[in-house]
């Protein structure tokens, strides 16, 4: 749950904010994540541990922890961030999501429970069981070839995330990175297979609810893939050195915790511990994942919202923060906004 750097793509909000790097599309990095859509796609490549394809000469290939279908000692309770919004007598809520997750976290807790009662809606930045969105998401352009070099350390990436070579081939190079830094939350008990979006999704579907996307895949490509071929290098070679040095897992560490804990206060400041933020490239192209975006989903929320629809929302939780805050802005459109407190 939603990241681009110097261009390089911050692969961490990808997990946050959207798609997901911080937001990074994968990820601030998050967002934040491939942006969420993209780990679903691929997500049934991953789940069993395959035998890599291709293993690095220096190192003997250990597979990320399989991750179990059922409890896993994880407490009962609401997690993440949440807002009330009422305009016109009816009450939408905003969610600021993860897009990774455990099986366990399908269980929501009473106050998340209670606003998915009072809503009868889904918007998600992208519904990732959507497979028209999903097919959309395979129609990269093939980008620029990479040199050698960055091929053979892609290519061991995905060795490492125990892959076969051909599971990400279909997208785009800076696309296959992103997703490769969201697979590293597996070696924190966490999966995009059962991200915040994956798991309201199949809750509604259970339910037979509507679900809608706020975006759509070309304007998550747009924000996550740089058009200059020379960006394109720098956000692939970027991805790959947070893989290869763990970064891209520790900040991650922190982002789950932060979101687990509804701590705004450490998601605001996200581009000081991010280690995305370095230059005034990266922080451009953190804003342009999160901040650039915010308007335009806060204006389709209020649509829906003013279609007479009781919205549930779940928006990378990276989106939350800054002075383009989804709730200020929705606030700045007449609704009366008021964060729901969760017992912790």
């Amino acid at each position: 749950m939603q990241g681009a750097a110097p261009a390089p793509l911050t692969p961490l909000e990808a997990a946050a904010a959207t798609p997901a790097s911080a937001s990074a599309a994968v990820a601030p990095a998050v967002a934040p994540a491939v942006a969420p859509a993209v780990a679903p796609a691929v997500a049934p490549a991953v789940a069993p541990a395959v035998a890599p394809a291709v293993a690095p000469a220096d190192a003997p290939i250990v597979c990320p922890p399989a991750i179990g279908p059922g409890a896993d000692g994880s407490a009962p309770g609401d997690r993440g961030v949440l807002w009330r919004l009422t305009r016109d007598g009816r009450h939408s809520y905003v969610y600021g999501s993860l897009h990774v997750g455990k099986p366990a976290w399908r269980t929501l807790g009473p106050r998340l429970a209670a606003a998915w009662r009072d809503t009868d809606l889904l918007a998600l930045e992208l519904d990732p069981t959507d497979p028209a969105i999903m097919a959309a998401l395979l129609l990269d352009p093939p980008g620029p070839p990479l040199p050698a070099a960055l091929r053979a350390r892609l290519a061991q990436a995905m060795a490492r995330a125990c892959l076969p070579a051909a599971a990400l081939a279909p997208l785009h190079p800076v696309l296959q990175a992103t997703t490769l830094t969201m697979l590293e939350a597996r070696w924190l008990g966490l999966d995009p297979a059962f991200s915040t979006e994956m798991l309201l999704a199949e809750r509604a579907h259970a339910a037979h609810r509507r679900i809608v996307s706020l975006e759509s895949a070309e304007l998550q490509k747009a924000a996550l893939v740089p058009d200059d071929p020379r960006e394109v290098l720098a956000t692939v070679e970027q991805n790959l050195a947070q893989l290869e040095d763990l970064s891209s897992r520790r900040v991650l560490a922190r982002l789950v915790a932060a979101w687990q804990g509804g701590d705004l206060a450490t998601l605001g400041r996200y581009a000081e511990w991010c280690e995305c933020a370095a230059n005034d490239d990266e922080r451009a192209a953190l804003r342009r994942l999160n901040d650039a975006r915010n308007p335009q989903l806060a204006a389709r929320i209020a649509a829906l919202h003013a279609q007479g629809r009781r919205v549930f929302a779940a928006v990378g939780v990276l989106h939350m923060t800054g002075t383009q805050a989804l709730p200020a802005l929705l606030a700045a459109r007449g609704f009366r906004v008021e964060r729901v407190e969760f017992a912790r």
